[in-house]
C-alpha cells in the first residue's frame, strides 16, 4: 500500500462509491438472471441436458472474455471497460428476456453476450477497486467483493418476489437491466482518471499479454483458483451435503448456504482491518486454516447443528483469499490490468471446474465425502499465501 492521500478527498470518496455501484450492480445483474432458471426452463420446455448446455454458453462468454479483458481494460482504461461491458452484459441479458419468448437460440446468444460483458467488467472493477485502495492507503478491496455478495443477495430476493407475484421472465429481466445499464455507467463517471489505461509516453507500458510469462503473476493465479475453488465448492454443495449427509430437511439444507455466505460476506467486511494490522499472508493462511477446519467439521463432524458451524468457519476463512489475491495481483498499477486479467482467467477455472469435479467424486463416495477434495486446494493455497506479499513498485521518474 502506498499512503498517497491520509486525508480523504472528495474525489476519492466519489470513486470509492462508484466502485461500490459497479460491484452491487455485478452481483445483482447476474443473481437476477440466475433466479429465474427454473422459470426459463419451464417456459422453453427443457430438459435437463438442454438447460445445462444453455447456462454453459454465459461461461462461454466469460471464457471468451478473461483472456483479453486485459488488453481492453489496458487500452479503455477501467472507467470506461466497466461503462461499455456493463452495457453489453445488460443488453446481453435483455436478449435472453426476449429470447424466453422466441426461443432457445436467442437466449443462448444473448447469455454469450452477457458472459463476455461480465468476464471483461469483473477485472476492470477489481483493476479500479485496487487503484482506489491503493490511494486509500488501507485495505477495502475485500468489501468491495461483499458488496458484490449483497447485490447478488438482492437480486436474488427481488427475483423470488416477481416469482411470487407472477410477474414474468422477460420483464422483470428487462427492468432490472434497464437500472444496471443506468446505474452503473454513472457510478463510472467518478472513477478515478485512467485507471489501468495505457498512457502515452509511459516507457514502462507493455501488452499486458506478457503478465502470462510472470511467475509471481501466475502464482497469485493459482493461489486465487485454489480459493476459487473452496468458495465455489460451498456455494454450490453444501446444501446438498446437509441435505444427504445428514438427512437434513430442504429448508435446513438451504440454511446451510445462506450460512455460508453470510459468513463470506461478514467476513469480508471485516477483514480489512485484520489485513491491514498483520499482513496478507499471515491472514491468508490464517483464513485457509480456519476453512480447513471448518470443512473437516462440515464432513466428519458428528451432527447437522456441527456442521453448520464448520459451515461459518469454512465461510469465514476463505472470505478474503479471492479479493486480496486481486489486490496482490494489482500491486503495481502500471501493469494491473494484464496481472488481474490473468489472475481472474486462471481462478474463474475453478468455478467452472469445481462443482462438477465434486458431483463427479460424489457419484462414488456420496456429495458429503466428496467435499474432501476441497481439503487439498486449501492446503496448496496456504502454502502459497506468501506470493500475495506486497509487491515494492519502483517509482518512475517524472520527466515532465
Amino acid at each position: 500500500m502506498t499512503p498517497e492521500a491520509p486525508i480523504v478527498a472528495p474525489e476519492l470518496r466519489a470513486a470509492t462509491r462508484g466502485v461500490y455501484i459497479a460491484f452491487i450492480g455485478a452481483g445483482a445483474g447476474v443473481s437476477s438472471w440466475l433466479s429465474r432458471i427454473p422459470q426459463v426452463r419451464d417456459e422453453l420446455e427443457l430438459t435437463p441436458a438442454a438447460l445445462g448446455v444453455l447456462l454453459l454458453m454465459l461461461a462461454i462468454g466469460s471464457l471468451i472474455a478473461l483472456p483479453l479483458a486485459g488488453l481492453i481494460v489496458h487500452r479503455l482504461g477501467a472507467g470506461r471497460a466497466v461503462f461499455l461491458l456493463s452495457m453489453v452484459f445488460a443488453t446481453g441479458i435483455s436478449i435472453a428476456a426476449i429470447g424466453v419468448m422466441v426461443g432457445a437460440p436467442m437466449v443462448a446468444i444473448g447469455l454469450i453476450a452477457a458472459g463476455f460483458g461480465t468476464g471483461t467488467w469483473d477485472v476492470a472493477m477489481n483493476v479500479e477497486a485496487a487503484a482506489v485502495e491503493q490511494r486509500l492507503g488501507r485495505s477495502v478491496m475485500s468489501r468491495f467483493h461483499a458488496a458484490f455478495s449483497v447485490g447478488t443477495v438482492a437480486g436474488a430476493l427481488v427475483g423470488a418476489g416477481m416469482n411470487a407475484l407472477d410477474v414474468s421472465v422477460t420483464i422483470h429481466l428487462l427492468v432490472v437491466m434497464a437500472v444496471v445499464a443506468t446505474a452503473v455507467p454513472w457510478g463510472t463517471r467518478s472513477f478515478l482518471p485512467s485507471t489501468g489505461q495505457e498512457q502515452a509516453g509511459d516507457e514502462t507500458a507493455h501488452s499486458p499479454f506478457a503478465a502470462w510469462k510472470e511467475p509471481r503473476t501466475l502464482l497469485i493465479g493459482l493461489f486465487v483458483l485454489t480459493m476459487a475453488f473452496t468458495e465455489g465448492t460451498g456455494n454450490d454443495w453444501l446444501g446438498v451435503a446437509a441435505i444427504d449427509g445428514y438427512g437434513a430437511s430442504d429448508t435446513l439444507g438451504g440454511l446451510a448456504y445462506v450460512l455460508f455466505v453470510a459468513s463470506m460476506t461478514l467476513g469480508r467486511w471485516f477483514g480489512p482491518g485484520l489485513l491491514d494490522r498483520h499482513g496478507r499472508v499471515l491472514v491468508l493462511r490464517a483464513g485457509a486454516a480456519c476453512s480447513l477446519v471448518g470443512l473437516a467439521i462440515v464432513v466428519f463432524g458428528p451432527s447437522l447443528a456441527t456442521a453448520m458451524v464448520g459451515t461459518v468457519l469454512w465461510g469465514v476463512g476463505v472470505a478474503l483469499g479471492f479479493p486480496v489475491g486481486m489486490s496482490a495481483a494489482a500491486d503495481d498499477e502500471r501493469h494491473a490490468a494484464g496481472r488481474v486479467s490473468v489472475v481472474a482467467t486462471i481462478g474463474y477455472v475453478a468455478f467452472l471446474a469445481g462443482p462438477a469435479l465434486v458431483g463427479l467424486i460424489g457419484n462414488h463416495t456420496g456429495v458429503l465425502r466428496a467435499l474432501t477434495v476441497t481439503g487439498g486446494m486449501l492446503v496448496v493455497g496456504l502454502l502459497l499465501a506468501g506470493v500475495t506479499r506486497p509487491l515494492v513498485v519502483e517509482q518512475v521518474p517524472d520527466r515532465s
